[in-house]
């Protein structure tokens, strides 16, 4: 049943185990705009963080959830105290207004916050939960009251609990490999849910759109056209959205640039998998004077073990590679996969280098960086802040 009530969540006393995280940090953002007082913990401090100012968040050591809060636990930390799963917190949260969720292998980020972004601008107080910051939107979560627009997230199949009005994929592509055995399983579990929706999108139909986006990159005409087909079902003119949309600029993460020193442009992408990291290259290589250098963080084990070839092929259409080790969190180490499976597999035409830490990569792309470079970090985890130490020690 859709509730109406502008701050559904009063009296509730939620505390965030895993606060700094993409996801949960929307959660809370919108939780306490809901009505919920919020608390949290996170083991150490993140970008995300920097949305949740006036919350109280422990930082390190172990969650201590005050008496009377529910505590709510993100994916990374289920061992850590006991409490509700994010997405059964997030279930509610979709089932109280009328929602378009928005999942998807590639682009799921950027097309929730087009389409956030469009109804705000067009009047219509949507609420929304990103999976990142969206500075023309002042953040990752906003709580109008009208349609509220979510990211969802097939990597725990937890996107399969919620219940939308309007169901977006923007596309099917295997990423997940613990969780899914082959892109057929993950196809028909997309197909089950969309099926559940009462109107769906299916990205891979859909034509780009011929606009003049303020965002680079195919990939996004791509996830253009999914944001303006549900915008349609959302009833919302696909003339009054378009010259909307062509003003978005963009998520936090996503090929930002992150600065400009002795004429080498440094520029951050969550790009994670070889998809994501191959658009995101030709994007940079179009504003190459001179070499194009790309840092990778590995983030998960198992799709390090599963695409280190692809990966590595991914990082070959630059003329440098630097990769570090794998930062785990979401799965356990597996004896000999590391970040030097990826650096194997960089063609040998592209130089490359191992730094197994952030501080060795931020120091390496600076050693080897010259004026005309375009130096790009990737990855899900903190490479951000590799592009902001290479910024930060290029000479002036």
């Amino acid at each position: 049943m859709r509730g109406d009530g502008d701050t559904p969540l009063t009296g509730r006393r939620l505390y965030f185990v895993g606060i700094g995280g993409a996801g949960l940090s929307a959660y809370a953002n919108i939780a306490r705009a809901w009505g919920a007082e919020v608390r949290g913990w996170d083991v150490r401090e993140t970008i995300f963080m920097e949305t949740l100012a006036g919350v109280e968040i422990d930082v390190g050591g172990d969650p201590a959830p005050p008496a009377g809060y529910e505590v709510i636990l993100s994916t990374a930390h289920a061992g850590r105290a006991e409490g509700r799963p994010r997405a059964e917190l997030l279930a509610e949260l979709v089932s109280l207004r009328r929602s378009i969720v928005v999942g998807g292998a590639h682009g799921k980020t950027t097309t929730t916050a087009m389409i956030a972004y469009v109804l705000r601008e067009l009047e219509r107080d949507p609420a929304w939960i990103v999976g990142g910051v969206v500075p023309q939107l002042g953040g990752n979560a906003g709580a109008g009251k009208g349609w509220l627009v979510v990211e969802g997230d097939e990597s725990d199949r937890s996107i399969a609990l919620l219940e939308p009005d309007v169901a977006v994929v923007t596309n099917v592509e295997l990423d997940h490999h613990a969780t899914f055995a082959s892109t057929a399983e993950l196809a028909v579990f997309f197909e089950e849910w969309l099926g559940r929706a009462d109107a769906s999108v299916r990205g891979w139909e859909l034509a780009p759109v011929d606009l003049e986006l303020a965002v680079a990159g195919e990939h996004n005409r791509m996830n253009a056209a999914a944001a303006l087909a549900a915008l349609e079902l959302a009833e919302v003119a696909r003339e009054d959205a378009a010259p909307v949309l062509a003003r978005f600029e963009g998520v936090a993460r996503r090929f930002e640039l992150v600065g400009e020193r002795g004429s080498v442009q440094v520029y951050d992408d969550y790009a994670h998998n070889p998809t994501e990291i191959a658009a995101a290259l030709r994007t940079a290589r179009k504003r190459v004077e001179r070499r194009l250098i790309a840092v990778y963080q590995p983030h998960v084990y198992e799709r390090t073990r599963q695409l280190a070839r692809e990966l590595g092929e991914a990082l070959g259409l630059a003329d440098v590679a630097i990769v570090t080790d794998v930062i785990g969190g979401r799965d356990d180490a597996r004896p000999g996969v590391t970040g030097k499976l990826v650096l194997d597999n960089v063609p040998r035409g592209a130089r490359r280098g191992w730094a197994p830490t952030l501080e060795d990569a931020a120091l390496l792309a600076r050693s080897w960086a010259r004026p005309g470079d375009v130096v790009v970090t990737l990855g899900v985890g903190e490479p951000w802040r590799i592009a902001r130490s290479v910024v930060d020690g290029l000479p002036g």
